[in-house]
């Protein structure tokens, strides 16, 4: 089943997305600073997500975590 079908599997996409886009930003900045509209500024704004929400995405990421590997 697609990840857009299934709401869990959308959720943990999104959440590696912001999670990779915060970690890309934090070595090369200049990589996604340079699109901040359109569809590259898609990932700009999951690096600025992933930065000022960080406590709340790794709980998410942990919470993800358990529910993946215990509860399916």
């Amino acid at each position: 089943m697609s990840a857009i079908f299934n709401f869990q599997s959308l959720l943990c996409v999104v959440l590696l997305l912001i999670c990779t886009c915060a970690y890309i930003r934090s070595f090369m900045p200049s990589l996604l600073d340079r699109q901040k509209t359109g569809i590259l500024g898609t990932f700009w704004k999951m690096a600025r997500i992933g930065e000022r929400k960080s406590p709340w995405v790794a709980a998410a990421c942990i919470i993800m975590a358990v529910n993946v590997l215990f509860m399916t």
